[in-house]
């Protein structure tokens, strides 16, 4: 059984880093990206609901979603390998297309098949030549460590080592904005840590990085902002941190032992209450009052204190979205 009290503002973030503004943007230009009022249809299935975002120049942006929720609609959009139905979307202040003939946008996504009979260096010299000012093929390789792969055919690889070859494809162009759909998936650990300094080290060159993930505590870790997707709209809009906060900056647990739950939901600072079987996990923004309260009612066997992770914050914004449906 689970019993839910209270009201999160999921978007309650939106005002702090702003779905519709635009951070670190400078008065008068464009931002990378920018989505309003997108809807995007299948058949009778409504992928998109009205989407509004804004990406500054700069940024790193973590795109978070169930399977379904809207996120790879979003992509492709924003890579113009669609468009909408209603709304707008527009990259450096003009239509996808002219980005993407432009040589701004690089991308890395999940799909395609390794290209036969061609070597890591040819295949990478080949996408570099398709841009106007592309990225030394040497250097495109370094940062997804695969420069020992260079002379090695990519329909002979691992499936990590695959990964890391587009990679260095989506930035072989040196792009103002990349797109990485997954991009750690296949990746052993060490893998994975090698991939986003590398990362953070090309996006301090002042571009922008729009990813997905599974790994919350990636999108925790590496971006400046997180967007989470459900029901194909922007649901919350913030820092990881102000995520945490807006579902309730703690979590205590407890064992029932028999007793109801009852009540627990008006006591200092709590904000949900959910069961599992014979223990309650109360989200609270005062986790000292909550116990302090809890001990009053002699209710503290099996007690634990921790702070809420970006995925129960994840869990309970899509679930509430869930049950608005």
């Amino acid at each position: 059984m689970t019993k839910t009290t209270g009201t999160t503002k999921a978007t309650g973030t939106t005002g702090t880093t702003g779905s519709t503004g635009t951070t670190g943007t400078m008065t008068g230009t464009p931002p990378a990206v920018s989505f309003t009022g997108a809807v995007r249809s299948f058949g009778a299935v409504r992928a998109l609901r009205g989407v509004d975002l804004r990406i500054a120049r700069g940024e790193t942006v973590a795109l978070l979603g169930r399977n379904g929720a809207g996120k790879s609609t979003t992509i492709a959009l924003l890579l113009g390998l669609t468009e909408p139905d209603e709304g707008r979307v527009e990259l450096f202040g003009g239509p996808p297309e002219a980005s993407v003939r432009a040589g701004r946008i690089g991308a890395m996504l999940q799909e395609g098949r390794a290209v036969p009979r061609v070597t890591v260096r040819e295949l990478v010299t080949f996408v570099a030549g398709r841009y106007p000012a592309p990225m030394p093929v040497a250097r495109a390789l370094e940062p997804a460590g695969i420069a020992d792969l260079a002379g090695r055919r990519v329909d002979r690889l691992s499936g990590g080592q695959t990964q890391r070859v587009r990679f260095a494809v989506a930035l072989a162009g040196n792009p103002a904005l990349i797109v990485l759909d997954e991009p750690t998936a296949a990746l052993d650990v060490e893998a994975r840590h090698a991939f986003w300094a590398s990362m953070r080290s090309y996006a301090r060159l002042g571009h922008t990085v729009l990813f997905s993930t599974h790994h919350l505590e990636e999108a925790d870790v590496y971006a400046d902002r997180i967007l989470v997707i459900d029901g194909g709209r922007i649901v919350a809009d913030g820092t990881g941190e102000q995520l945490k906060r807006a579902v309730g900056g703690s979590l205590v647990a407890l064992d029932l032992a028999g007793r109801g739950a009852e009540g627990l939901e008006l006591l200092p600072g709590v904000r949900s209450v959910e069961v599992r079987g014979d223990r309650a996990r109360l989200r609270t923004d005062d986790p000292d009052a909550t116990v302090i309260a809890l001990a009053g009612l002699g209710a503290i066997r099996g007690l634990e204190v921790a702070p809420a992770s970006l995925d129960d914050a994840f869990l309970a914004l899509t679930a509430r979205e869930r049950e608005a449906a």
